[in-house]
């Protein structure tokens, strides 16, 4: 039915009506109340208008006013209902209405409703949570509220109470008054950020009558009475007394952080906004037309009774949640879509009729001699016609209106009452000021506005915003006293009184009746040359629609000039440039520079100067040269790597690292083998030619293989690519490379990345050429999706790339180490970077002449020539003045023509004169560049030739060089200067050419440097000026001006930095205090007579000491204003002649190496840059950062100057957007919910700062992390104690594959221990081992140094850790692809052991995949055993023996992936880890299977996971032969071996022996599957107890020999145990040390068979972190610490006071026996032939002290004794196998040391009275000793005594 009322039924329920006209006839005092159906279906009557402007039978006061002062009559409330809850705070259904009760709960709200908060007085603390029509509640001025009432209670749910009597009696109120809505209910409820129901802003029922009375005159002459515009009135309470003080603003210390994503603030339940939004109504609601009269008075506020011809639903919804916006209403906050569809100004009028428009005069521009510039403000702009081209509309002020209406949604949840935006009126006042306060020669900058702007309206709501940011529940109150807007009718005096200030300079023009009157009498009196002073003409005028409508034309000559051009893109600049060349527009002005006056003319000077050159001079010019001495200062500095170029390159490593290390698998740096890469560049030679220069000189190409196919560097070019057309197939053919080669690395460079932005669609449109390219190459999906592709974008201006669409992640940003936080100071750099913020600081130091300038002489003629050509472009003048000034000032220069020089600027002569000065004093002619920008090529075209033909005509072409620096060629030197640089450069190749600005070094020069934008050349360090007097000021962004002024950027020597006095900083955006002292002190600064100093005089040059600055001097006197007023002149300086005396010839060039290039700027140029802004930045970091972005709202804070780079990337991420021809637009249609690229970085740093060497550097050391990566380090060592004989073939033959069984029976045991890691421990006697004497001595001093590694590379047969993720390893490492971890069941298994004296149970973690090997009752039921093959049993792909793998502490670097070892090969890899573990490891490892230990071994050594190894798999060998007999197999086929690897086991290799002559090849890599099946296949395998492999070593082979290819002794690391027959020998499972040589040794007595297989070696990985071996031994008292303990102090006497240590007590007394034995057993101390008698126990008694051990068991095999005397005897833990018999068997020394190990003091005194020891030992009380164990850790006892 639609929104209107007018003829239209409306949606209030016939009901509601009824009972609304009921109340309504009750209350009203009128006779007859109003019809209902007149209010269902009849528009509002027209009510006439009194003659003061109020409606007829309006009331002047609230019904609250209309109370007296007479006591209250007393009320009596209704008694509640029988059982009703009477209780504060409770409905009388006893449900809680308290705020505080209900704020988190979900309310149910119906549509239409608002949450109040009601006052109860018997609990004045607490507010009632109420639901309220919201047509019965005033808005926030206190209007528009229907009388009666209609409520819910949000308790019990009722609904629909109509009165408020009946509701305050549901709800306990319990007045003693009449109940009134307007007494009891005080407040808006609004829910927080977090969802939270809080008390918000009060009820306002009395309202602020806000009416106005405004008369408006039109066009006949009458009067015709208005409603008041509540677009200009009902806004912004405080802006009136703002908007007359608005000239002087003040700063505001508090900034405004404020998301755009915020969460609203609403009232009532979360709905969608559309469910909560109401119709709006008022003027929009008629459309486009304009508003009827009546129409406008009806919603003017509602009368406070109701009256006839109001409409309950005439007014216009003002609620504060999710209000409509629309673009018509005034000051409305527009939507999203108006902002993109224009920026149509809110409060515009609707279209102008067909016939209004303006007509522009003929010939505008010739005869005022400017294009005025119309800026679009607020209304409907008229049409303009006739000579429409010369007048240009603009939309920036319109925009910047717009920008600064749109608040942020973060102040929507304060209502309409209290924060709004800046009202139309305010707009104009405001920007009426801010013209006022233009200077002259200043363009309005939209900026500056947009922060007025901001400022104004921060200032207007500063108690509200502190609000706000201080979180505080309760909204601000419109305060009673606050000023009343700024109304239209007070506006133009307000913009006049503004405007007396300034003169004629801005006029306001407000007494037309539109725009199109003001702007056709603005164009007439332009052309009557009335507006000549005038700069700016304000329009202001009432619309059509009764709101205020404004436009500004600009007529000033300067500024509307300035304004032309800023609205010109690029190339629409160059081809009005070139078109004004070619089409002869110059002419005249050409014409004019032809001749210089009374002077002559230019070209007959010219001609005059060329006729006087004489072969004599030349001749003895170069006579003299040739006498000379050469320069030896000259030297090249570009080539060095800096250790800050290193330290970016390791944080670019770092960051590629941190992509590899992530929990995505987005790169896996562990699957690449090399590394590839290309370099884009912009299309530019010369920067294509200098990254080929730098790249062949860096030796990447080398540290990467690729040399091979560069011989030089015109090969190196295939790795750079210019970013033209041609890069289509070089990118297309990386993509294929990286397809074809998966385990390649492609490294893809973007250097320069802010040069092309542009969108691949919009490219296609209708964007420049080659725009778009680089978007359609990297961005391409075959480049995003390549796992092998890293993408590096290098830029010196980021914020480019650094939008809310960025696809570049914030932690993948490296930025440039800054001076700003001292981050330089760190790499000890010898260089400091002189960079835009040392220019600018050279402008406040006053410490001599600034590096940073303007020429107020070339700026004064070229401002009277734009007046005089207004229709040239102010870039074609100003290239002409140059010219001009640098042909005379070369003439005057060269010939010594005194009287020519006016005709220059003294700093155009300065320049030249250094120019021609410098080389002439160096020997071999070394000089400066001077860079003359000139950004149009045709201009420098021009430049070029003509400083060429006033340089050969003045003789000068050996002199200096000019130079056209176009990026589309190459660089031409002529012959004279190219045989000069090939002698400095030592170049021998007669074809050679300069290729870069680099190697112009030295060489004078003209550089003419063109291109619209720099696309990363470097200049030379012999730079000495750069001239930018010719670029343009129309693009003001960030990065444009940044980009013009890095071309001065400058690496400064830090020594001679430090010795004058001067730091250096290196961005833009931050400041030091300390800067340079001086800046400017050349030797050149004092210039003598020029035509001697070309003659070839010697001159006296002024010393260049910091403190001393000096002018320069030109030969006679000036004429008078010649030294024109110029920023390069110093306060005070005085011009004075210097004298000449002869010195001796010094290169110029090398003095002036350590100084930074003076710049010349345009002076408005200059102006700006040098302006500081509130947050005390240079201006132009506010700017926007390029075109091709926007600021996301104009209620952004500034950027702070003590802002890193990070900090500005997150500020400009949050506050730019993408324009639709960026390339990251598009970004967030991916469908990417984090919509960064997870291999995209991104390098930033200043210019010049050598980014370049950077990540040059960066590909070298990535490419040596990843050949690191295919390394592990692998102990190295040669095996100990060797005796050679024992290695020659005297059993077996050379060549045989397996051992004999017989044969290895008749092979004596080699009891010596060859393993290097056992270096330091005791040796064990063996009668046929002669004592090597040196062994001790030799070694003592090297035990505690590193082992030694060798560098291997990894074979495709290594076994990895946990962060090796090849595509291949993921199914074994348990990764789906979807990356999730796969499901595993936690199993018992218990047995039982008599050693332990009770039951084990031990857990098995059994992934799903893994449950095959194992057999339970049921399918997951109970764990029944592991499942074993068969002896017979014979598969290829398959290991017999499961492999167990104890560890600890290694969960990410244990070597855990057997799948390549493997070569894909079926196994059992079981790790066997510690309780407390058993989380990390299963994250680590969720498809490998877990035995997890009992918990009391959390804390035991490597024995305790061996024995239970071990034993466990003997128990299940009995359970396998059970369940193999039920299935008709044998007992004894059931295999019975398990292998035992220790977890730094990584690659196995074999030994090729020759067949024929049995001699050792070298050896080779092979997979362990070979390995083990080689040795399972061994035949009579089963006969063989152990069985081992050799420890690699590089010495170790003995390739070229014949070697035993099997041998019995010790074996360590990686076994094959047989726990059949060694079933009765076990592990000390409390040993944390040499358990295995204890086991060996055992196995050995008990007469069992071990083999090492010799031709098969494991190399083992140093692993530095966790493993059994790291113990830290720590005081009991502070257990978290480590502390130095003394090996002494690991015992202590029984029951003494002692340090006690949280060490286990094994542990100790190992350690203890280790350092201490030499003192316990002196008398076997360095005694070979009388070692310490160890019983059935192998113990590390340290180096010097050797051990004999025997076993006690029957039928044991022990060596002969026989003769040997020993020198003490060691009894731990004896069993009853030992007897007082058994102990006589063997001879002691007299004073030989007894020491009796047992685990408790009673078990001590019982070993020795069962071993009847006291017989043969004497003992003393003294000689009992525990370790240093608290009584509950269980310390360990010993007994020491001497034999008798």
């Amino acid at each position: 039915m639609g929104n209107s009322y007018a003829g239209q039924l409306r949606t209030t329920r016939f009901e509601e009506v009824l009972h609304s006209s009921i109340e309504a006839s009750l209350r009203s005092n009128t006779v007859v109340p109003r019809p209902v159906f007149s209010q269902l279906y009849l528009e509002p009557e027209q009510r006439p208008l009194s003659r003061d402007g109020h409606m007829e039978n309006e009331e002047e006061e609230d019904e609250d006013d209309s109370e007296s002062n007479s006591p209250p009559i007393p009320y009596q409330m209704k008694p509640p209902p029988e059982g009703s809850c009477i209780t504060d705070g409770f409905c009388q259904a006893g449900k809680d209405l308290r705020l505080a009760s209900i704020a988190t709960e979900c309310l149910d709200v119906p549509p239409g409703f608002l949450l109040v908060g009601a006052k109860s007085p018997g609990i004045p603390d607490h507010i009632l949570v109420c639901a309220v029509d919201r047509r019965f509640l005033p808005d926030e001025r206190g209007r528009n509220a229907l009388l009666g009432f209609l409520g819910n209670c949000m308790g019990c749910g009722e609904k629909s109470f109509r009165y408020f009597t009946e509701f305050s009696n549901h709800i306990n109120l319990k007045l003693t008054t009449q109940p009134k809505k307007q007494k009891h209910l005080k407040y808006r409820l609004l829910r927080n950020a977090q969802g939270v129901l809080v008390k918000g802003p009060p009820i306002c029922w009395k309202g602020i009558d806000s009416r106005v009375r405004q008369t408006t005159s039109n066009m006949s002459g009458g009067l015709e009475e208005h409603a008041p515009n509540p677009g200009a009135n009902d806004l912004l309470p405080s802006s009136g007394a703002a908007g007359v003080n608005t000239a002087s603003y003040t700063d505001l210390n508090t900034h405004l952080h404020a998301s755009e994503t915020s969460p609203h603030m609403t009232n009532g339940s979360h709905v969608p906004a559309p469910q909560q939004a109401l119709p709006q109504t008022g003027l929009t609601a008629h459309g486009p037309g304009r508003p009827t009269v009546a129409a406008s008075m009806a919603n003017s506020g509602p009368p406070k009774k109701r009256h006839k011809g109001w409409s309950p639903e005439s007014s216009a919804p003002t609620e504060a949640v999710n209000r409509p916006a629309s673009s018509n209403t005034s000051n409305g906050t527009r939507s999203a879509d108006t902002v993109a569809s224009g920026f149509v100004s809110q409060g515009s009028s609707p279209p102008l009729p067909p016939g209004e428009s303006v007509t522009v005069p003929d010939g505008l521009l010739q005869t005022c001699g400017l294009q005025p510039v119309i800026f679009k403000g607020h209304g409907a702009l008229p049409r303009l016609c006739g000579s429409t081209g010369d007048v240009l509309v603009s939309g920036r002020l319109q925009a910047c209106y717009c920008s600064s209406q749109t608040l942020p949604r973060v102040y929507e949840q304060y209502g309409t009452s209290s924060v709004q935006p800046l009202s139309t009126e305010m707009q104009v006042l405001l920007t009426v000021y801010y013209l006022v306060q233009l200077a002259p020669d200043q363009m309005p900058l939209m900026e500056d506005l947009e922060q007025i702007f901001m400022r104004s309206w921060r200032e207007s709501h500063l108690s509200e915003i502190r609000q706000y940011q201080q979180s505080h529940p309760q909204f601000p109150t419109p305060l009673p006293g606050l000023a009343q807007p700024l109304t239209p009718s007070q506006l133009p005096w307000l913009a006049k009184l503004a405007t007396s200030s300034s003169g004629e300079s801005v006029l306001v023009l407000d007494m037309a009746p539109s725009l199109a009157v003001a702007l056709d009498g603005t164009f007439q009196k332009l052309m009557e040359g009335k507006l000549s002073q005038t700069h700016y003409v304000v329009i202001i005028c009432m619309g059509r629609s009764q709101e205020t409508e404004s436009c500004v034309v600009v007529t000033g000559k300067h500024q509307s000039r300035a304004l032309a051009e800023s609205m010109l893109s690029p190339s629409d600049c160059m081809s009005k440039i070139t078109q004004e060349l070619s089409s002869g527009m110059t002419a005249e002005l050409e014409a004019y520079f032809s001749s210089l006056g009374l002077d002559g003319d230019m070209e007959a000077l010219l001609e005059k100067a060329s006729a006087e050159k004489s072969s004599a001079s030349t001749q003895g010019c170069m006579q003299e040269q040739s006498g000379e001495p050469m320069c030896t200062e000259y030297r090249v500095e570009w080539r060095e790597i800096r250790p800050i170029q290193l330290a970016v390159a390791r944080k670019l490593l770092s960051h590629v690292c941190a992509i590899a290390d992530s929990s995505t698998h987005n790169l896996d740096l562990g699957s690449f083998d090399k590394v590839e890469f290309l370099i884009c560049v912009p299309p530019s030679e010369v920067a294509f030619q200098q990254v080929v220069l730098h790249l062949w000189n860096s030796g990447v190409l080398q540290e990467l293989g690729l040399d091979q196919d560069c011989l030089s560097p015109k090969d190196a070019e295939q790795y750079v690519v210019k970013l033209d057309q041609a890069a289509v197939a070089k990118i297309s053919g990386l993509i294929q490379k990286s397809k074809l080669n998966p385990y390649t690395l492609f490294i893809l460079v973007h250097d320069h990345a802010h040069w092309d932005i542009s969108s691949e669609q919009y490219s296609r449109v209708g964007g420049e050429p080659h725009s778009g390219l680089v978007d359609s190459l990297l961005n391409c999906r075959q480049i995003q999706e390549a796992a092998n592709i890293l993408t590096l974008h290098v830029t010196s201006f980021p914020f480019v790339l650094q939008t809310q669409f960025t696809r570049i992640s914030p932690y993948n940003e490296i930025h440039w180490p800054s001076a700003f936080n001292n981050d330089v100071d760190l790499y000890q750099d010898k260089t400091k970077y002189f960079g835009v913020s040392e220019l600018l600081e050279s402008t406040r130091s006053g410490n001599g002449l600034p590096l940073l300038r303007f020429d107020s002489s070339f700026e004064s003629m070229v401002a009277a020539l734009e007046e005089r050509f207004p229709r040239l472009h102010s870039v074609v003048i100003r290239t002409q003045v140059l010219l001009q000034h640098y042909s005379v000032a070369l003439m005057a220069t060269a010939k010594g023509q005194a009287q020519l020089q006016k005709h220059t600027s003294v700093e155009t002569l300065e320049m030249v004169q250094c120019l021609l000065g410098s080389a002439h004093r160096c020997p071999n002619h070394h000089g400066h560049m001077l860079l003359l920008r000139i950004p149009f090529p045709a201009l420098a075209a021009l430049a070029h030739q003509r400083l060429c033909h006033v340089r050969d005509r003045l003789g000068l072409h050996e002199r200096f060089e000019v130079v056209l620096g176009d990026p589309t060629s190459g660089i031409i030197v002529g012959k004279h200067f190219l045989n000069q640089l090939r002698v400095w450069l030592k170049i021998q190749d007669p074809e050679w050419t300069p290729h870069t600005y680099l190697e112009l070094e030295a060489l004078p020069c003209i550089l003419i440097f063109t291109g619209m934008n720099p696309m990363g050349e470097s200049l030379p360090r012999s730079l000495k000026y750069c001239d930018q007097r010719v670029m343009s000021c129309c693009a003001l962004q960030r990065t444009a001006l940044e980009q013009e002024l890095g071309l001065a950027a400058y690496l400064v020597s830090a020594e001679l930095q430090s010795q004058q006095g001067g730091r250096t900083s290196s961005d833009l955006s931050e400041s030091d205090p300390d800067k340079l002292s001086g800046t400017d002190h050349e030797e050149e600064e004092l210039v003598v007579d020029v035509n001697s100093t070309l003659l070839g005089a010697d001159h006296s040059w002024t010393d260049s000491s910091p403190h001393k600055q000096t002018q320069p001097v030109l030969s006679g006197d000036p004429p008078h204003g010649q030294r024109r007023s110029s920023k390069s002149a110093s306060p005070g300086s005085s011009s004075t002649q210097a004298h000449a005396s002869p010195l001796r010839p010094f290169c110029s060039w090398a003095r002036n190496l350590n100084r930074p290039p003076v710049v010349l700027l345009p002076k408005a140029l200059y102006d700006l840059i040098t302006t500081i802004d509130a947050s005390g930045l240079p201006k132009p970091t506010s700017f926007l950062p390029h075109a091709s972005v926007e600021w996301v709202s104009s209620f952004r804070p500034l950027l702070s100057k003590m802002m890193t780079c990070t900090e500005q990337s997150l500020y400009y991420r949050q506050w730019t957007v993408p324009r639709p021809n960026h390339m990251d637009s598009s970004n967030r249609a991916e469908g990417r919910t984090d919509n960064f690229h997870p291999r995209r970085l991104i390098l930033s740093g200043p210019p010049q700062a050598g980014k370049t060497g950077a990540y040059l550097q960066f590909l070298g050391i990535l490419s040596r992390m990843l050949i690191r990566l295919m390394e592990v380090d692998i102990y190295d060592e040669e095996d100990i104690n060797c005796n050679f004989q024992s290695d020659l073939v005297l059993y077996h033959q050379a060549i045989a594959s397996w051992p004999n069984a017989d044969t290895m029976r008749g092979i004596p045991f080699d009891f010596t221990i060859h393993d290097p890691k056992y270096e330091d421990i005791s040796t064990i006697y063996s009668p046929d081992v002669t004592p090597d004497g040196e062994k001790n001595a030799r070694r003592q001093e090297d035990v505690f140094l590193r082992r030694r590694t060798a560098r291997i590379k990894l074979s495709k047969y290594a076994a990895y850790n946990t962060y090796h993720h090849c595509e291949q390893c993921h199914q074994y490492m348990g990764f789906n692809p979807r990356y999730q971890l796969y499901e595993s069941t936690l199993h018992a298994f218990t047995f039982s052991h008599l050693l332990l004296g009770e039951e084990i149970q031990l857990y098995f973690i059994i992934p799903k995949s893994k449950e095959h090997h194992f057999s339970f009752s049921q399918p997951g039921g109970q764990l029944e055993s592991m499942r074993l093959p068969l002896t017979s049993d014979w598969n290829p792909d398959y290991i017999k023996s499961p492999i167990f793998t104890p560890t600890t502490g290694r969960h990410e670097h244990g070597l855990f992936n057997l799948y390549h070892a493997m070569d894909g090969a079926s196994h059992l890899h079981i790790l066997v880890i510690k309780e407390y573990e058993m989380a990390v490891y299963k994250k680590y490892w969720p498809n490998h299977i877990m035995l997890v230990l009992p918990t009391i071994f959390n804390g035991a050594g490597i024995g305790a996971a061996h024995f239970l190894i071990k034993e466990l798999s003997y128990h299940n060998l009995e359970l396998e032969r059970n369940r193999r007999v039920e299935h008709g197999s044998r007992p004894q086929d059931v295999w019975p071996f398990i292998i035992l690897a220790d977890d730094s086991c990584v690659m196995w290799n074999s030994v090729d022996v020759d067949a024929k002559s049995g001699i050792a090849g070298p050896e080779r890599n092979i997979s362990l599957k070979q390995v083990l099946q080689h040795m399972e296949s061994s035949p009579d395998i089963t006969q063989y107890g152990l069985c081992g492999l050799r420890k690699w070593s590089s010495r170790g082979s003995r390739t070229g020999q014949r070697r035993e290819p099997f041998s019995r002794g010790h074996l360590h690391d990686f076994l094959l145990l047989n726990v059949d027959l060694t079933h009765d020998i076990q592990y000390n499972q409390n040993r944390f040390t040499c358990d295995d040589v204890d086991f060996n040794l055992r196995i050995q007595s008990a007469g069992l068979l071990m083999c090492r297989f010799n031709n098969f070696s494991v190399m083992k990985k140093q692993i530095a972190i966790g493993g059994y071996r790291t113990f830290i031994i720590k005081t009991k008292q502070m257990t978290d610490v480590p502390t130095t303990v003394q090996p002494s102090q690991y015992i202590c006497a029984p029951d003494s006071k002692h340090l006690f240590l949280a060490t286990p007590a094994q542990l100790l007394l190992e350690k203890y026996l280790q350092h201490m034995s030499q003192r316990l057993f002196p008398l076997s101390a360095g005694n070979y032939s009388h070692p310490v008698l160890s019983v059935d126990c192998y113990l590390n008694l340290g180096p010097e002290v050797t051990v004999c051990f025997v076993s006690s068991r029957l039928h044991s095999i022990n060596i002969s004794t026989a003769g040997l005397l020993f020198g003490g005897l060691l009894l731990y833990f004896c069993d009853s196998f030992v007897t007082p018999g058994f102990l006589k068997k063997f001879q002691f020394l007299k004073g030989a040391t007894l020491c009796v190990i047992c685990p408790n003091r009673s078990a001590l005194r019982q070993t020795v009275v069962r071993l009847e020891l006291e017989e043969e030992w004497r003992f003393r009380l003294s000689d009992e000793f525990q370790t240093a164990n608290a009584k509950e850790d269980q310390p360990l006892f010993f007994l020491t005594g001497k034999h008798i």
